[in-house]
């Protein structure tokens, strides 16, 4: 597992789906842009997507951390959102 840290701005709506017959009940997905300009898709399951859909919305300031998966995606573990 790639671990990871990184800070950017939330640039889509969160998408937020119910999972059925899969081991996660929940999934929240966003795009970030990052400092140099790089957009990166960031994924979130169960309780950390909740927090997201609650907590989060397109243009905040978000510093993340969680771990990098073979297709460039960030699965969240945890995040805080940033003062602008």
């Amino acid at each position: 597992m790639n671990r990871c840290i990184i800070s950017g701005k939330i640039i889509s709506k969160i998408e937020y789906k119910f999972i059925i017959k899969n081991k996660n009940n929940s999934v929240a997905k966003f795009y970030i842009e990052l400092d140099n300009k790089n957009i990166v898709k960031i994924i979130s399951y169960n309780e950390i997507a909740d927090k997201v859909l609650r907590k989060l919305k397109e243009g905040d300031g978000i510093l993340i951390e969680g771990y990098l998966i073979e297709n460039g995606e960030i699965v969240l573990l945890q995040f805080e959102r940033m003062q602008q």
